[in-house]
């Protein structure tokens, strides 16, 4: 490569969905409402568990953590789509780039230890009802929150500064809505065999392969409690309390596994583009609903906090 085709990287150029002026108000329509929902159905899931003592539970505690990151997980990429969009602009700086990429990859890999924590939690509340509230101790809800922040940090700080090393070309066009770790690497100059090595290597062992065994194992034992369940009803309700995290998990999974099948079949990078909102916009849209229609005490817990906050307002307006 000649050194006149080599560039320090100042910026990027994110190409988005479309260039047809006449759908940018469209996708900044849609990507604004899809966002404000977002934040707002996650709000009220972490509004109801704080403000109802019923619902400190560790199970409960994990869920408005998984609430929390499904907020911060939208906020490092949507909010600058729309903004550039706003302002006809496709530029980020590398910078800002780099950043991107840890805090996605930080919130991401967050979303799938918490729910594989969460499996953990609904593992012991099944398996071992009596020792629940002794094994899932404060301690060690707190621990395992931990240990997941941790283990995060070190795998989005180990990617970011193994993009870092890189030289980039003066093709710095990325054919997606946000800086995309696979994209960016791939405009590289030279080789970068060992990157894309240790790249898959912690992305299979933290990102998919173990988390989900962990689910995966769970659940197996799961299912075979419920199995030696004696009734129908107590077979029914120990299911139930696993229908929203199985829900999530399948959702989650399934979007992220699609995503990945369509990348590497499809021949346009707009195309994997369009496929990755499903887990990067649509899926953290969905676990409120997940969440809140099927569980009475989420429900009860926003009825009455609405309901005392209409109270105060009469009274206050007497």
């Amino acid at each position: 490569m000649e050194p006149g085709n080599l560039t320090r990287a100042s910026e990027f150029i994110l190409l988005g969905f479309s260039e047809e002026p006449e759908l940018q108000p469209l996708i900044f329509g849609l990507f604004l409402s899809m966002y404000l929902i977002t934040v707002f159905g996650n709000l009220l899931i972490i509004l109801a568990v704080s403000s109802d003592h019923h619902l400190h539970t560790p199970m409960y505690f994990f869920l408005s953590h998984l609430s929390l990151l499904d907020i911060c997980f939208t906020s490092t990429t949507i909010p600058k789509m729309l903004v550039n969009i706003q302002t006809q602009s496709k530029a980020i700086t590398y910078e800002g780039c780099i950043i991107q990429i840890y805090f996605f990859s930080l919130f991401a890999m967050l979303d799938n230890l918490i729910l594989t924590v969460m499996a953990y939690d609904r593992f012991v509340a099944i398996c071992h009802p009596l020792h629940y509230m002794v094994i899932m101790n404060p301690r060690l809800c707190g621990l395992l929150v931990l240990v997941s922040w941790i283990t995060s940090a070190l795998h989005s700080l180990l990617e970011s500064l193994l993009l870092l090393r890189l030289t980039f070309c003066t093709d710095l066009e990325i054919p997606h809505f946000f800086c995309e770790l696979n994209l960016m690497a791939q405009l590289a100059c030279f080789d970068n065999f060992l990157n894309n090595m240790v790249l898959y290597f912690t992305t299979v062992l933290l990102g998919g392969g173990g988390p989900l065994a962990g689910i995966i194992y769970s659940y197996s034992k799961i299912v075979s409690s419920i199995r030696a369940i004696p009734s129908a009803q107590g077979k029914y309700k120990a299911f139930s309390n696993c229908v929203s995290h199985l829900s999530v998990v399948s959702l989650f999974y399934g979007t992220s596994l699609g995503v990945y099948l369509s990348s590497a079949a499809a021949h346009s990078s707009h195309s994997s583009a369009a496929v990755s909102v499903l887990y990067s916009v649509v899926t953290p849209m969905l676990n409120p609903f997940i969440y809140t229609l099927r569980n009475k005490d989420i429900k009860g817990s926003l009825k009455l906090f609405f309901g005392m906050a209409a109270i105060k307002k009469q009274l206050c307006s007497v």
